[in-house]
């Protein structure tokens, strides 16, 4: 453990999203679930200040979990604080960190922006934050990064350089990526055994459920709360719909509305333990309202409230991808083709569009032809991908289709 801070996770992205902005007059946004390592992004940045010639008194850093802070939720004893500790010839580096505990905190950031030598960077643990008074005072003034747990470049990279593993050996791949599977938060890195990634995941389920779901909506009955999530997780991957969470709530015994459903899901959603995609239609180019797909945060998560639940193995893989997707700066949605469904729909900042279908294996010809069947169906050119994990036939082509081994597609 005395090795930890010296042992350093390379989040190049996030570093390079902030180099990009900084000392622009807009503010700098990283949102992520609690223990991403959003505060740990920021440390990173501030140390390279240091070494490109920024003073100390330059920076200013404020976490509002730190109870020693506590004082400074209230807006008004912030704003002064920031203020009395200005350098008044020189560019100022302020990060708030975890700002929704800051009371009107949109009004100190819109007063700071307004002052030429600061340069501001904001993180916060939930969707919420970002909408609101925020995003109506602010619209325009702030870009935003959407930090998630690690990838498996980033995991895999950091047990390379800092372990014993044989370099890129095709087992070592293999054998990561399936502990990769049991949790993704970087802290997890530095965890031997299986009881203690159970502890730290334990401690960061409860205090998101607690504080950023129960304690914002006021949930009443938490119990009937954590089952939804359950059922959340158990449904990775398959279509829901309020409906149908409702049906499933009842026949385990829950009385329920569609509205308090509805309400309780919205809670979920912010707090980003699970993210939601969209179906999509893709011959009219047209979002669809019916029959999304959740996805965890973290499949470490799902393990842990769901410890017996491994045999949905293919919608697993599939949670992987979704994730990765975003994290490759894309939104994403589900396809649908005629009578077909397609993984994914990814479409990025240039409204440029990818297709993905994601099989654990299509080394059988009948899984390839169905697998193939909804990429084929596309009318439009497109890139389409088919993405397994099987090790013979990796990168074959089907008439455009390109298949690629996912472990390999997510180290590229």
């Amino acid at each position: 453990m005395e090795n930890i801070k010296s042992k350093i996770i390379n989040r190049e992205q996030g570093i390079n999203f902030l180099k990009r902005w900084c000392n622009q007059p807009i503010i700098k946004v990283v949102s992520g679930v609690r223990r991403s390592g959003k505060s740990t992004l920021f440390d990173i940045f501030r140390t390279q200040l240091l070494n490109d010639g920024i003073s100390e008194e330059q920076i200013q850093t404020i976490n509002f979990e730190d109870m020693k802070n506590h004082e400074l939720t209230d807006p008004k004893l912030l704003h002064k604080y920031i203020l009395d500790n200005i350098v008044v010839d020189a560019m100022n580096y302020i990060f708030l960190d975890e700002i929704q505990y800051v009371e009107e905190f949109e009004k100190v950031i819109n007063s700071l922006l307004l002052i030429k030598n600061t340069d501001l960077y904001i993180t916060g643990s939930n969707a919420y934050f970002l909408r609101g008074d925020l995003a109506t005072r602010l619209t325009g003034r702030y870009v935003e990064y959407k930090l998630l747990p690690l990838s498996f470049k980033e995991y895999y990279e950091w047990h390379r350089q800092n372990t014993d593993i044989p370099d890129a050996a095709e087992s070592t791949k293999k054998i990561l990526f399936e502990k990769y599977l049991q949790g993704t938060f970087p802290f997890i890195l530095f965890l031997t055994e299986r009881k203690q990634i159970l502890d730290y995941l334990q401690g960061i389920y409860s205090t998101v459920v607690l504080y950023d779901i129960v304690e914002r909506l006021s949930v009443k009955d938490v119990r009937l709360l954590e089952r939804l999530i359950q059922t959340l997780f158990s449904s990775i991957g398959s279509p829901v719909s309020i409906n149908k969470l409702k049906n499933t709530m009842v026949s385990k015994g829950f009385s329920i509305s569609n509205n308090t459903i509805d309400r309780y899901l919205s809670g979920i959603l912010d707090s980003l333990i699970m993210y939601e995609a969209r179906r999509f239609d893709i011959k009219d180019k047209a979002l669809l309202e019916t029959q999304a797909k959740y996805y965890a945060v973290d499949l470490g998560l799902r393990s842990l409230i769901l410890p017996d639940h491994f045999q949905d193995y293919g919608h697993i893989i599939e949670n992987v991808i979704y994730l990765e997707l975003l994290r490759r700066g894309n939104e994403v949605f589900v396809g649908k083709t005629n009578n077909y469904e397609v993984d994914f729909v990814s479409v990025n900042s240039q409204k440029e569009i990818e297709y993905y279908q994601v099989a654990l294996t299509t080394l059988d010809e009948a899984v390839l032809a169905r697998e193939l069947r909804s990429l084929q169906a596309i009318a439009d050119q497109y890139p389409k991908y088919l993405l397994t994990l099987d090790d013979y036939n990796q990168e074959a082509n089907y008439a455009g289709i390109k298949k690629l081994n996912i472990i390999n597609w997510l180290l590229g």
